[in-house]
């Protein structure tokens, strides 16, 4: 049983309203100052701030009073279909007609159509399923593109009673009469802990976390940068402990070979000094490809602990060479399902336990 209500740009204004509650549950709409509208969806654990006409990016996550989202420039959301013009949100989706930083042979945006993307439609819906109660947030958003491209992205998240996780799904359908190529990757971005540690379902071998080592365009990498990667090159634990010395500027990139348990799910942890832990779990045979991504700048903290995907983000010509091209058929839908939020010490130490029992 589901409670759905339809938005439309002209309920957002500067003044916060209310728009649903159910039990703790409740959402509320108002527009940022830059006229970018916004869902606030809030629990008894915490709120997530959605922004549903604008690529239903998840713009904050907030759990138990703790901002986890990365810090960035961007101190609200900006109008424009720009990836690095409004770059500081919590989630944004990826792709679809291709996903990273665009080759020399590319054409595509940074990280595709989809991140900023206008959605035609937009809804907060409530109910219950098997992990509780949930206020949530969804839309569509259709893209044609005559001889090559007709989509529906149908992305949702869920916001739980009592849980400091959230569901973020993803669902996207060809309407074409024809296979069509698709890309897709979430990029989730948390705020690094000075000495956090990163805990996570993978085999610590140079043939399973690989660095990368090519610089895209849009990078400006400063003096010893190549060294530090020639060194995670040859011992990838080094990172997994986010000392402030260490040189994340302007990013290091890994992609990593993840294992999954027995429910399929494969897990990724930064543990603070403190023992508690922001999360995230995907699921390998939806999203087979997983990148993590650290940036610690003066201007801008972040680290994608895995931004799970049907391809890396190298750019539409390598992610093809490569075979990571996901072929839908005509009328055929790509679905996935990942969690993330935050962790007490114990759920982490738990998880910790699981992990290391899975990879030995």
């Amino acid at each position: 049983m589901e409670t759905r209500i339809d938005l439309i740009p002209a309920q957002f204004a500067e003044k916060e309203r209310s728009l649903a509650a159910f039990g703790p549950l409740s959402a509320s709409g108002f527009q940022f100052p830059s006229g970018v509208a916004a869902v606030r969806l809030r629990s008894d654990a915490g709120e997530v701030t959605i922004l549903p006409f604008q690529g239903q990016q998840i713009w904050s996550l907030i759990f138990e009073g703790r901002d986890l989202t990365m810090r960035s420039m961007f101190e609200q959301p900006y109008p424009t279909r720009e990836f690095l013009h409004t770059f500081g949100g919590f989630l944004q989706h990826c792709g679809v007609t291709a996903v990273g930083g665009p080759g020399p042979e590319d054409s595509h945006p940074l990280h595709g159509e989809l991140p900023n993307a206008p959605y035609q439609s937009a809804y907060v819906v409530t109910g219950e399923d098997d992990s509780g109660a949930y206020i949530g947030v969804g839309g569509s958003y259709r893209h044609t593109v005559a001889f090559s491209y007709n989509y529906t992205a149908q992305p949702l998240v869920k916001l739980y009673k009592g849980r400091t996780l959230l569901s973020v799904e993803m669902t996207i359908t060809n309407h074409k009469r024809s296979p069509m190529e698709i890309f897709y990757l979430a990029h989730a971005n948390f705020r690094p802990i000075d000495n956090g540690r990163l805990v996570y379902s993978a085999q610590r071998t140079p043939d399973h976390v690989r660095v990368r080592s090519s610089i895209p365009s849009h990078i400006k990498p400063g003096p010893g940068y190549k060294e530090f990667i020639a060194e995670l090159g040859r011992e990838p634990t080094r990172h997994e402990t986010l000392s402030p010395d260490l040189p994340f500027d302007p990013e290091v990139v890994f992609f990593i070979d993840y294992t999954a348990d027995g429910d399929g799910w494969a897990h990724s942890m930064q543990i603070h000094p403190d023992g508690r832990a922001d999360y995230i779990r995907h699921r390998p045979d939806q999203l087979p490809k997983a990148t993590r991504w650290i940036s610690r700048t003066p201007d801008q903290d972040a680290i994608a602990l895995v931004e799970a995907g049907t391809s890396e983000p190298e750019g539409y010509s390598a992610e093809k060479s490569k075979g990571n091209a996901h072929l839908l058929g005509a009328g055929e839908k790509f679905y996935c399902q990942m969690e993330m939020g935050a962790l007490s010490a114990a759920e982490a130490s738990e998880i910790a336990g699981q992990i290391e029992r899975m990879i030995g």
